[in-house]
């Protein structure tokens, strides 16, 4: 066992949780090895498309069987296999099989082009390719321009000339025996999302997975009788880690949903009595003002846990309200593997906040622009802004072959630098406050596009909204709102700028606003501000 939350030096902030001991074993062992016999009969996964349920039992010998099969194919340490793949119960076991093997998983975004796979596949290194049909076309074209053959492209549900799931579960092989330092040994290779510079390859080791699995298991209480609604993709490190690794080691139930639709999002929480949704903003704001939510059954779910972006608190409140069910949130990064704070069950504290610090965390707020720390709290319990800096068991290596990048944010005391700006309440919890490189300044003052956005969100009859900085006609820069309003609602952009304008500092002032018919996201659910800047240059 290694033990976490030893200190060099004494941060300011740590976690209000005791030091844990993490598991000194491979992603495989720690969520596999221990299974009983009562737990190899659990449900692990469900499709709700077919109604097929898988065990845990036979989920760990898929996993062992897709290890061998690629094993005698000449995979192994040190092999790269890159995984374009919605979510369908196969990834877990495409994905589990990867890493028993002792080789390396690159997750690739479901939405991208051939031009973008073939970009992450290079910079990886990866050798092999799995997808589906439904994604083959994109994935052919980037494997042929990286020389990855078509007997390395595997199709999980079949395609002329490429390998199937079937067939290579099928050869029935013995995984091999692998040995690798699960401190060190890369077991995955997510990639930023570039919504503020190029995506670069995220190191985490096997420790890395383990530790924040662990870290998050008292904090974020999902039981074996809980049934999982897995909607927030498996390629990204939040519903790698929360929802694929967290659910299993707690022998939940994994529901899983191949890509959002309102509709279906709902009727699958209905007809499979789904009791925890792990979601991002958007799908809150859908709770909680979209009409069709009236018109399914919720009252199965107690939980929702919110992550990937800032929610603010009027919509989670409302959202839990109108389906009935507990709310948290939580923050991290790729390269925390990725929580580093979570609301604990009966936390007493404020949805809107990130909450504390998960076991084995510790953290400084630390001033941009003079790098003091800072601790002082304020007469109304907060500190001053400042970017947080996070060390634990759950921090990356570093980026893939950019020594230039990880120098950059992960400092010689191990505490990486997130690029987000927090406040620290005096009770012990955290509220994030923006992107450091996406505050506006207005005039030498500092305004947070969040703090607009949640303020816009609680107007009845806008249904979501984006603010970023644009010049002003004196140069200066501004705050624009993008905003979606409510169908015939006939709201104004004069209406929007005096709504804002009642409820804060005058240098806070919404001085711009157009209607969009849609706040561009990723999957993540990232506001993509680049893509609003984007608007502005045509």
């Amino acid at each position: 066992m290694i033990a976490a939350g030893i200190s060099r030096e004494k941060p300011v902030f740590q976690s209000p949780f005791p030091p844990i001991e993490i598991p000194d074993q491979s992603i495989y062992d720690y969520l596999f090895g221990s299974l009983d016999d009562t737990d190899l009969e659990r449900i692990a996964l469900v499709d709700p498309a077919s109604g097929a349920e898988t065990t845990y039992g036979a989920l760990r010998a898929q996993v062992d069987a897709f290890a061998g099969a690629l094993a005698a194919r000449g995979a192994g340490v040190g092999t790269v296999v890159a995984v374009l793949c919605p979510n369908v119960p196969a990834f877990a076991t495409v994905f589990h099989g990867i890493l028993r093997l002792g080789a390396t998983v690159t997750t690739i975004n479901s939405l991208y082009t051939a031009r973008e796979i073939g970009g992450q596949l290079r910079d990886a290194a990866a050798t092999w390719l799995v997808t589906v049909s439904p994604l083959l076309l994109q994935a052919a074209e980037a494997a042929r321009a990286v020389g990855i053959p078509d007997d390395r492209v595997i199709v999980l549900d079949g395609a002329e000339g490429h390998p199937d799931l079937r067939s290579l579960l099928g050869e029935g092989r013995t995984p091999p025996e692998v040995s690798i330092d699960p401190a060190t040994h890369v077991a995955v290779l997510p990639y930023s999302s570039g919504t503020t510079g190029a995506p670069k390859g995220v190191m985490l080791s096997h420790r890395n997975l383990v530790a924040n699995v662990h870290q998050c298991r008292p904090i974020i209480e999902i039981v074996p009788d809980d049934r999982v609604l897995a909607v927030l993709p498996f390629f990204h490190i939040y519903g790698m880690t929360v929802l694929l690794n967290l659910a299993l080691r707690q022998r939940a139930t994994l529901v899983t949903m191949p890509r959002f639709d309102l509709a279906e999002f709902l009727r699958i929480i209905q007809d499979q009595r789904c009791t925890f949704l792990f979601i991002a903003p958007p799908i809150a704001v859908a709770l909680a003002k979209h009409p069709a939510v009236a018109d399914y059954d919720l009252s199965s779910v107690h939980s929702v846990f919110s992550g990937a972006a800032p929610l603010d608190g009027e919509t989670a409140e409302t959202a839990g309200r109108r389906i009935g069910a507990r709310f948290y949130q939580g923050y991290g990064m790729s390269e925390l593997s990725p929580v580093s704070h979570a609301i604990p069950v009966g936390g007493g504290m404020p949805v809107s906040s990130v909450g504390v610090l998960i076991p084995g965390c510790e953290a400084k707020l630390v001033d941009p622009e003079t790098g003091a720390e800072l601790e002082e709290h304020g007469d109304d319990g907060l500190t001053a802004p400042g970017e947080i800096w996070v060390r634990g068991p759950n921090v990356m290596l570093g980026y893939l072959n950019r020594p230039d990048a990880t120098a950059e944010t992960l400092d010689d005391d191990g505490f990486l630098h997130t690029g987000d700006i927090g406040v620290h309440h005096v009770d012990g919890y955290f509220t994030i406050v923006d992107r450091l490189k996406e505050l506006i300044k207005y005039h030498g003052y500092q305004i947070a596009p969040a703090e607009l956005e949640a303020l816009l969100l609680s107007h009845p009859q806008i249904r979501d909204a984006a603010v970023i900085g644009v010049r002003g006609d004196d140069g200066e820069e501004i705050p624009k709102a993008f905003v979606v309003a409510a169908p015939e609602s006939g709201l104004s952009a004069d209406e929007v700028m005096a709504f804002v304008a009642a409820e804060v500092a005058p240098h806070k002032k919404v001085r711009r606003v157009e209607f969009i018919d849609v706040v561009p996201k990723s999957t993540s659910g990232k506001i993509l501000r680049k893509d609003l800047r984007a608007r502005e240059a045509v």
